[in-house]
């Protein structure tokens, strides 16, 4: 079949490109892999069906609109670290308030997003064998967050660096292959019908607003201080939310126009994979792939930016690489004493306090700078974040 030709070919040229030797070695791309790697989690898998049900043939332009959402979270947070962060030590009591409890969200944020991605790395990973028992998926993410947290222990932010620039470059190649493969078959002639109709009502902005969770990830750049000048975290930033937006639109436009009506999201996270396979045999497996190195390389960005978090927080007392091992101990903690799926509506709550509080230091920053066009844009963020905590639906990530 000629998707099938395509996938594998458009994946074996980008694989050419992102596991050069020399693309291995950018610096801006090493600082850009970890924010990309935590915005491209599972959202690129369960995006799809979860807007396509919602809004029908109009998804790809709620998805437009969730990526801006989250370009405004990441102008909060670009302020923030060019003139809130470098003057920690010297703010007002409200603002350090602000801080820690900025910190006290985001670090509950990332010890169950941690434990989220490696339990959904565990079920992809059974999904080969044909294991569906919840026993050996705990004891499959236990093993996966206790190796990552041995070697943030041993080898700090680095040797987690290189665990996702070949993730993330594995991840790119799936991608951007099942984009060829989709195009390859829809201008074929080629759909798949579905008889499900997009939701009506309310209900659409209530589940576009608890999406917020799917575009999250961004804010790790905050955390790569240890690492990276302030410049070159500002820029990387930038472009992980421009490749992950092309991803998330290229990808929701591609699906929509390839289905009759709208593809269901029955099926939760591998839905996709059942839906997908008649675009060709080796979409099943390449899929497969890219979610185990989605959730790893997720899984690894959110705990380089958990570890960094709580070196922050204790003022160095614990290092980055200390920060490591006690995150991997709360998300094995988190993986043993509830279901994922019960908690992720917790974690992408959290997330939006995270970005409600954020947006509040900055409008108090650009009120201090007499800067009233970022004022009032901030003031905008904090009301939909706001809005989200009040009337969103989370939906896991």
């Amino acid at each position: 079949m000629i998707s099938n030709a395509g996938l594998i070919l458009v994946s074996i040229l980008v694989a050419c490109v992102f596991f050069h030797p020399r693309v291995l070695r950018m610096r801006l791309w090493r600082a850009t892999v970890t924010p990309l790697a935590s915005i491209i989690g599972s959202g690129f898998l369960v995006v799809g069906p979860i807007l396509a049900n919602t809004f029908g043939s109009a998804a790809w332009l709620a998805m437009a609109a969730l990526c801006s959402l989250g370009y405004l979270y990441g102008a909060v947070m670009r302020h923030n670290i060019r003139y809130v962060q470098p003057g920690l030590k010297s703010l007002p009591p409200t603002s350090v308030f602000i801080e820690r409890a900025s910190d006290f969200a985001l670090s509950l944020a990332y010890f169950v997003s941690v434990a989220y991605y490696l339990n959904l790395f565990a079920a992809f990973g059974m999904r080969i064998v044909e294991v569906e028992s919840r026993l050996a998926v705990q004891i499959v993410a236990s093993i996966a967050i206790a190796t990552i947290g041995v070697i943030g222990l041993s080898g700090g932010l680095r040797a987690l660096e290189r665990i996702e620039v070949y993730a993330v470059g594995l991840k790119l190649c799936v991608i951007l292959g099942i984009f060829a493969a989709l195009i390859l078959f829809a201008t074929t002639g080629h759909t798949i019908s579905s008889p499900v109709e997009p939701q009506e009502g309310l209900g659409k902005l209530q589940v576009l607003l608890g999406l917020i969770v799917l575009v999250q990830g961004f804010e790790t750049s905050r955390y790569l201080g240890a690492e990276y000048d302030t410049q070159t975290r500002l820029r990387t930033m930038r472009y992980a939310q421009w490749v992950s937006t092309f991803i998330y639109v290229g990808f929701v436009f591609l699906l929509t126009h390839l289905f009759h009506g709208s593809p269901s999201a029955e099926g939760g996270e591998t839905a996709i994979i059942d839906m997908l396979a008649p675009v060709g045999a080796a979409v099943t497996p390449l899929l497969i792939a890219a979610a185990l190195a989605s959730q790893s390389s997720a899984a690894v960005a959110d705990m380089n930016g958990a570890s960094g978090l709580l070196a922050e927080a204790t003022h160095k007392r614990l290092s980055v690489n200390v920060g490591s091992l006690v995150t991997a101990l709360v998300a094995i903690g988190i993986t043993w004493s509830a279901g994922i799926y019960e908690i992720i509506t917790y974690a992408s709550k959290a997330f939006v306090i995270f970005y409600a509080l954020q947006s509040l230091q900055a409008l108090l920053s650009s009120l201090d700078r007499k800067e009233p066009g970022k004022a009032a844009l901030f003031a905008v963020g904090l009301l939909i974040a706001i809005g989200i905590v009040l009337f969103g639906k989370p939906v896991a990530s």
